[in-house]
Order: C-alpha cells, then sequence, then structure tokens
C-alpha cells in the first residue's frame, strides 16, 4: 500500500524536482488540523476579523429573503468599492463570451457582483447556520441523490469535480449532509483568525481538510474510498502543473492537470457536482452527475479539454453565479497580458 501512494502521488503532481534536477525545498504548510483559539488571535489587530464575525452570525438570524436581498445591496455597492475587479469581471465576459454585446457584458457584471454579495451571507449559512434550517432550502433531484449515495457506497475514490460559484461553501456542506462526509481540499490562510475560521466552518460538513499543495493526505484520502472536493477552473500561472485547452471563448486556458492526476488513483472516479442558487427565494439545488467516462485518458491535453467541458456546463446552469472575478486567463502561451490596463 506505501508503494502503491507513493506512486499515486508522484502521478498526481509530477516529479518533485525542478527543471534543474535539484530537489525542491520542502514545502511546510500552514494549514491548522486542530483548529482553536490562541492568545495571539485575541490581539486588538484581529478585533475587527471578531467584529465582522459576529453581525455575520447576527444577520443570519433575520428572515433568509431579508439578508438575502440585502447581500444584493451590498454587492451592488462594491461595484465602486472594488472597480478594479469590476474591470476584471468585464474582460472575463469579453474573453469568454466574444460576441456578447458592451451592454449584456455591463448588466451581467451588476447581476455578477450582487451575486457576490450574496456570496457572503451564503458562506456564512455554511459555516454557522442549523441543520434544520438548512435543509428547508435544499432541493436534490431523487434519482440523482440515489445514485450518489451508491457510488459513495462502493468503497471508490470520488473526486467531486466542482467550479468556484458563489455558492461553493454550501455545495461541499449539502454534498458531506446529504451524500457523504469527505475531504476539502484548499488553500490555508496567512491569517490565523481568518484560518481558524474557515477551517472550522468548512469542517462542520467535512472530515478534514488537506492543503492542496500538499497532494500525498489528498492521495492517501481517495485510497480510503473518500470524496475530495476538487476545483480545477482557476488559473494559478506557473504554481501548478497545466497545460493550455479551450474554455469557453478562450481556446488556450491554462488548465491544471490535478483531476486526471488524482484520478489515476486505484479505484478512484470523478464526480462532477454543483449547486446554484433557485430563483426567488426558494433555495438551492444540487446537482450531481454522472461520472466522467473513460477518464483519464492518458493525454494531459485531452483530459483538460474533458474537464473544462464539465464545468463549462455547470457555469452555463448560472452564469453570474460564477466567480468572475479573479483573472481567469492571466496565463497565456506566449507570456501577453490579457488584462493590461486593468
Amino acid at each position: 500500500m506505501n508503494n502503491n501512494s507513493s506512486n499515486n502521488t508522484e502521478t498526481a503532481t509530477g516529479s518533485q524536482q525542478s527543471n534543474g534536477g535539484a530537489v525542491k525545498e520542502k514545502y511546510h504548510s500552514k494549514a491548522q488540523t486542530d483548529p482553536h483559539i490562541t492568545p495571539e488571535m485575541l490581539k486588538p489587530k484581529y478585533w475587527h476579523l471578531w467584529l465582522a464575525s459576529w453581525v455575520l452570525r447576527s444577520v443570519l438570524w433575520l428572515p433568509y429573503p431579508v439578508f438575502m436581498t440585502i447581500g444584493r445591496i451590498m454587492g451592488y455597492i462594491s461595484m465602486f468599492i472594488v472597480p478594479r475587479r469590476r474591470r476584471i469581471s468585464e474582460q472575463n465576459f469579453r474573453l469568454a463570451f466574444p460576441d456578447m454585446s458592451d451592454q449584456e457584458i455591463k448588466k451581467l457584471t451588476t447581476e455578477h457582483f450582487a451575486n457576490c454579495g450574496m456570496g457572503i451571507f451564503e458562506t456564512g449559512m455554511a459555516w454557522y447556520w442549523p441543520e434544520w434550517r438548512l435543509k428547508k432550502l435544499v432541493h436534490i433531484d431523487p434519482e440523482e441523490l440515489e445514485k450518489a449515495k451508491e457510488l459513495a457506497a462502493s468503497g471508490k475514490g470520488i473526486v467531486v469535480l466542482t467550479c468556484h460559484f458563489v455558492t461553493l461553501e454550501l455545495m461541499a456542506r449539502i454534498y458531506g449532509t446529504n451524500i457523504k462526509k469527505g475531504v476539502g481540499v484548499y488553500r490555508p490562510n496567512d491569517n490565523p483568525v481568518m484560518e481558524y475560521m474557515q477551517v472550522k466552518g468548512r469542517t462542520r460538513s467535512n472530515l478534514y481538510l488537506v492543503d492542496r499543495k500538499e497532494v500525498r493526505p489528498i492521495v492517501k484520502a481517495l485510497i480510503k474510498g473518500l470524496p475530495i472536493w476538487y476545483a480545477p477552473d482557476q488559473d494559478y500561472g506557473q504554481r501548478l502543473p497545466h497545460v493550455f485547452a479551450p474554455f469557453f471563448g478562450v481556446k488556450d486556458a491554462a488548465t491544471v492537470t490535478g483531476t486526471a492526476g488524482f484520478a489515476k488513483v486505484k479505484n478512484t472516479v470523478v464526480q462532477p457536482s454543483y449547486s446554484i442558487r433557485l430563483p426567488g427565494f426558494k433555495g438551492y439545488r444540487l446537482v450531481v452527475k454522472d461520472i466522467l467516462p473513460d477518464f483519464p485518458k492518458g493525454n494531459d491535453y485531452e483530459d483538460a479539454l474533458t474537464c473544462n467541458q464539465a464545468v463549462e456546463k455547470m457555469i452555463s446552469d448560472a452564469l453570474p453565479q460564477y466567480m468572475w472575478l479573479h483573472r481567469r486567463f492571466k496565463t497565456t502561451p506566449d507570456g501577453s497580458d490579457r488584462y493590461h490596463n486593468i
């Protein structure tokens, strides 16, 4: 088992050596495995974070439509507070949907920021809401749920392929509560208070979290037959192995190869899943698709294309709810800048 685990780790990430052949310095993760409050976290420089957490928890006791309306308003206001993020979003829409008019882009950007504002409270719901309150808003197709539970009970490792919707935190909790608790792959926060909050919040419905840069714990979780939540839809630059593959209107979008790498772990499958907010304050729909057939194929480009196409279908289901704030297309084959003067 140890040998297989070692081989799978290398397969998932590639060589641990640099191009020159030298072994890279061992990475020391800042992830908290047993989060607790320390005296350092009570210093005045962190008081604003504790206050923000208290305010968020307090607002969440309001009726759902009320605080979600507040979220929309906050999102509209944020367009003027962070104009650079607004311009990045508009540029992402131009790149991804070249046939979209300027008027359509501005309208979609406005709606997107409204969704981001609501996403703040949805993160709070995922971290703080009691189960009895959340379950009233969850909708899952019975057939999809039955298939997902059968797969979860099969003992196979499951790479839950998802993407960065503003409802991502809720998706992980809904999946973990209704199907099977699993392992979250995340980026540790340098701020100890923020790290404490996100680990405590996310492990409410997860077994534990692992640093996205530490592959061995992810592989071990898959070998144990656990689900891991993996969102490969962002541009991580040169930090992670990637290839250039089509993503919406961009024919050479940098796409990480980790999904196929983890799928090579013995007895592991890839299952697309995501959640979207329903209109009219009706709650959330968890979508659980069938596993990707014949995946991975062994060709990095083809496997990346398959993942991108799966993510495209997710995003198309709720376009404004996807996180367009990030520079999704910043890495280019020729080093050119798609976001110059932004």
